[in-house]
């Protein structure tokens, strides 16, 4: 196996490995002895999933979340510069897509260091093949103000950004915030503004649905709870 740091996917939620990940992730994942993590936890667990024989007292983990003083983060490359593979493991989806393995990768690159992404599922792109919104341009924005105010804002400049460039919007919402997002984009958008639910996907949940503002109003409105959630808006 090349020396690199490998970008390993997880699941998006309680969904079987076998359904989302390649072989190929298995035969690199059970190679690396070093990984960077959000969550040791949950990485651990991860990782039992992929292959139950994985030892994991003789693995390394490094975590890396709001908490890491950044200053720190590049001696996590050390064991590569040595010569032995790192992976790094998100929390869900692929690592460095809103997510803080982004900063690694960020020196990695600037070292030179061989940096290669393993294929897996990523609910922002899934969202948008989905949605029937713009493929051709899109932009993710993440999370919007939790003040009202400052997040009604926040929508009309998202929509003047479909209407004015022709381009996809999307954003992220702390999941249990989910049915507020939902009312406040019906209450202050346009009737003719599309907007894309798209909740739990690859998941036994999973609910994708594109409608006009309009037409939710009229609809039963999807209980998502707090299932994680993509919401996209088109013209």
């Amino acid at each position: 196996m090349e020396k690199a740091l490998y970008l390993i996917p997880v699941t998006l939620g309680e969904t079987s490995i076998d359904s989302v990940l390649p072989a190929k992730n298995h035969d690199i994942i059970v190679q690396i002895k070093h990984f960077i993590v959000e969550n040791i936890r949950s990485a651990r667990r991860f990782l039992k999933k992929v292959d139950k024989d994985i030892n994991i007292d003789e693995l390394t983990f490094y975590e890396l979340n709001n908490h890491t003083d950044r200053n720190l983060i590049g001696n996590y490359l050390i064991p590569l510069e040595k010569g032995e593979s790192v992976g790094i493991i998100s929390e869900a989806g692929c690592p460095a897509i809103a997510d803080p393995g982004a900063d690694v990768v960020a020196i990695a690159q600037k070292k030179h260091l061989k940096v290669v992404p393993l294929v897996g599922p990523s609910s922002i792109i899934m969202s948008v093949m989905a949605s029937g919104f713009n493929g051709q341009s899109f932009a993710f924005n993440g999370y919007l103000p939790v003040e009202l105010p400052l997040r009604v804002k926040a929508l009309k400049r998202l929509e003047n950004k479909i209407y004015n460039e022709d381009q996809t919007q999307l954003f992220i919402e702390t999941p249990y915030r989910n049915a507020k997002m939902i009312e406040t984009i019906l209450a202050n958008l346009r009737p003719t503004t599309k907007l894309c639910i798209a909740s739990g996907i690859t998941c036994e949940e999973e609910f994708i649905k594109s409608r006009t503002v309009e037409q939710w109003k009229k609809e039963k409105l999807p209980e998502i709870g707090k299932v994680p959630t993509i919401f996209l808006l088109y013209k």
